[in-house]
């Protein structure tokens, strides 16, 4: 006598595991704060330096860049007041990138590597990829001390419109936090997501005003392609951040795209990002477990 195994569709649906968010958002944030400040604490254990560690990338990445680019390659000199504190100028980008680099990358993986908490812990899953977002921003807040501290030892002086730096930085961290939430849900299901966003942040990274002023860029590309070269968010932050907090004499974003109205765009695309990325991660966070 045969004894017929029992089909997929008479065990049931598959159970669902928790989804996304928890109905205590007290509670979530919590959560995603206390992973976060674990993750603070490995990263360091045992490191004699400790933080410093975070802020040595960034900092040599800029001095090599600053070398080259006003030493040798003399970026700057006699080229107009959208170079006025060029040094303090391209600090400031690199954090920011460094930033939204190790946000990005460092989401990629985050529900695979955390596979074992994922299969044996019931929780909200989204505390996952945005305790990574978490971290790296408490690395941004020590390291734009030092920016500070960089740009007035070069001159910088005090403004109201450094008032505009919570929401420039704030839009950086929603670019960021959409971004993780789509790129480790992918990566669940397609592992050359890792390799393919490790060469498109590269290409970001050259892509942004980061080391060449926005102007310099409206002059090689004239007025039409700068609007398009501008619908980038991370040119949008780098570029606002630089004439909020370092010299007005580089111009605001507003100013390179005819209006305030046209930051509408950029700003749309982030909160389009962030909404794809939460809508992919919810979709997948009840099954995730099973799928990894």
């Amino acid at each position: 006598m045969t004894v017929q195994a029992p089909s997929y569709e008479s065990l049931g649906r598959p159970i669902r595991g928790p989804g996304a968010f928890t109905g205590d958002w007290r509670r979530f944030w919590h959560l995603t704060f206390n992973i976060a400040v674990m993750q603070w604490k490995v990263r360091f254990y045992g490191s004699v330096l400790g933080y410093l560690w975070s802020l040595v990338r960034p900092l040599l990445l800029f001095l090599v860049l600053y070398v080259f680019f006003t030493q040798i390659a003399h970026i700057g000199r006699g080229a107009g007041p959208s170079y006025d504190y060029y040094g303090a100028q391209l600090l400031s980008s690199i954090v920011l990138f460094t930033f939204f680099a190790e946000a990005t990358t460092g989401a990629v993986r985050s529900v695979v590597a955390n596979e074992t908490l994922v299969r044996k812990i019931q929780f909200p899953r989204m505390a996952i990829p945005l305790s990574v977002v978490l971290l790296a921003f408490f690395n941004l807040c020590l390291n734009l001390i030092v920016v500070t501290i960089f740009a007035l030892a070069a001159g910088v002086r005090p403004m109201l419109t450094w008032l505009e730096v919570p929401l420039i930085v704030g839009l950086l961290v929603v670019l960021a936090a959409g971004l993780a939430m789509l790129l480790s849900s992918l990566f669940v299901y397609l592992r050359d997501v890792e390799p393919i966003w490790d060469v498109f942040s590269q290409v970001l990274f050259y892509a942004s005003p980061v080391i060449i002023p926005v102007t310099y860029v409206q002059q090689q590309l004239g007025p039409t392609l700068t609007h398009l070269y501008m619908l980038n968010p991370l040119a949008v932050v780098f570029q606002q951040f630089r004439h909020a907090f370092i010299t007005h004499g580089t111009p605001s974003v507003g100013t390179l795209l005819g209006s305030t109205a046209g930051l509408a765009a950029p700003v749309a695309i982030v909160v389009v990002i962030l909404a794809i990325g939460f809508w992919v991660f919810h979709r997948i966070a009840p099954r995730v477990a099973e799928d990894l």
